[in-house]
Order: structure tokens, then sequence, then C-alpha cells
């Protein structure tokens, strides 16, 4: 029993520290978009910034993930090992969106929470899934 025990309590200690990197995450997208992401998502119902968000979300829990799974130690280790994964995910999905704004013409960020469905918020969620990926399998 003292086993199931020491493991459940690892894997609530795992997806604790995710839940938290994904609302880092979050608070990330919504400092680089203008007005409250979570009013532009959830309230106002803006298609461009829910892809953004969830494009971010997904890639982060890539980083996360891979982090955790390719981890070796104890599970203090992994946690802290996942946690410092998990921050620099975070800072590079939000700089591949700031680089992809600085070269591009006009503001991605004032396209993500206007009125019309923008086909360039596409490109910025291709990045952030691209960056992503680049950052998981960059985990070893």
């Amino acid at each position: 029993m003292p086993v199931l025990l020491d493991e459940s309590l690892a894997t609530l200690a795992f997806a604790g520290v995710g839940i938290l990197l994904l609302v880092v995450g979050f608070f990330m997208v919504d400092l680089l978009t203008p007005g409250h992401l979570g009013r532009q998502v959830f309230t106002e119902h803006r298609r461009d910034a829910s892809l953004l968000l969830a494009a971010s979300q997904v890639s982060l829990g890539f980083i996360i993930a891979t982090a955790f799974y390719t981890a070796e130690g104890d599970t203090w280790d992994t946690l802290l090992e996942g946690s410092v994964f998990g921050l620099i995910g975070v800072a590079l999905l939000g700089l591949s969106f700031v680089i992809l704004d600085l070269v591009t013409p006009g503001s991605l960020a004032e396209l993500i929470v206007d009125d019309t469905d923008d086909p360039a918020v596409w490109v910025a969620v291709a990045m952030q899934i691209a960056v992503g990926l680049v950052v998981a399998a960059s985990i070893t």
C-alpha cells in the first residue's frame, strides 16, 4: 500500500506542477495580447484569441510532458526539471510570438483580439506549435 500511496502523491504533485505551468502560460499569452484574455476567449468568444491560447497551451503541455517523461532521478528532481523546462518553454513561446509580431506588418497582438477572424493568426498558431515541438524534442 505505501507504494500506491507514494505513486498517487507523486501523480498529484506532477499534475499540480503541470497545471501551475499551464496557468503561467495562460498569463504569458494574456500579457502579450491587448485586453483581458479570459474575457476575450470565454465571454466575447474571439476565435483568434482562442486559437492562440489553445496552441500555446498544447505546446506547453508537450514540453512539460516531455520534461517529466525524460527526467531521471527521484520525484523531486523530476518535478524540478519539469518546472525548469516548463518555464523555459513559456519564455520561448512568448519570445517566438514577439519575434513573429516584429517581423510581420501591423500588430499581430491587435489582430488576435479584433472583431474579425484573421488568417495571420494561423501563422502564430503554427509558430506556437512548432516552437513547442522543437523545445520538447530538445529535452534529453
